[in-house]
């Protein structure tokens, strides 16, 4: 199983400089956060809480869809899942 994970530039210093990464992780999207976060560490201190809850700013979706209106880090992804890592645009 493989799961695209996406970062604008904005994130991609968390990557290494990459906005693009594969993972293999099976199952909860949290597992696909901390196979990331084992190849960049720091990676989900930088998007998540001391929990594993996403952070306030910071929004991840799966095919196109909020994972906060799905099940969290908790959905579970399918082989060629696009997953999307954005943080939250501030206007004023």
């Amino acid at each position: 199983m493989t799961v695209t994970i996406r970062v604008p530039g904005s994130l991609s210093y968390l990557l290494q400089n990459n906005k693009t990464f594969e993972s293999k992780a099976k199952g909860e999207l949290g597992r696909c956060i901390d196979d990331i976060n084992n190849q960049f560490p720091g990676f989900k201190d930088d998007i998540c809480d001391d929990e594993g809850n996403l952070l306030e700013h910071i929004n991840i979706y799966v095919n196109g869809e909020n994972v906060r209106y799905m099940q969290g880090m908790s959905t579970i992804l399918k082989d060629g899942d696009n997953v999307n890592i954005i943080p939250a645009a501030a206007a004023g």
